[in-house]
């Protein structure tokens, strides 16, 4: 089945339902998915090895992409 078929199916049965828990269960589901944020999710070593990164980019210490890939053919 595809995606836009399943869609059609999860409303049909969202409109079939007299359920409160069911629709706030869906509610929650959706919220939860847009107050997700990716930096949340990541542990404390990614998110320290990015900061590093960004701070090594605006000290200008970068390598141009043809240089690095020169060394490492």
């Amino acid at each position: 089945m595809n995606i836009q078929a399943e869609k059609i199916e999860l409303l049909k049965l969202l409109l079939d339902t007299n359920n409160p828990t069911i629709i706030q269960s869906i509610k929650e589901i959706f919220e939860k998915q847009k107050s997700t944020d990716l930096w949340d999710e990541l542990s404390a070593e990614q998110k320290t090895e990015i900061k590093e990164a960004a701070a090594e980019i605006e000290n200008g210490n970068v390598t141009d992409y043809n240089s690095f890939m020169v060394k490492h053919r």
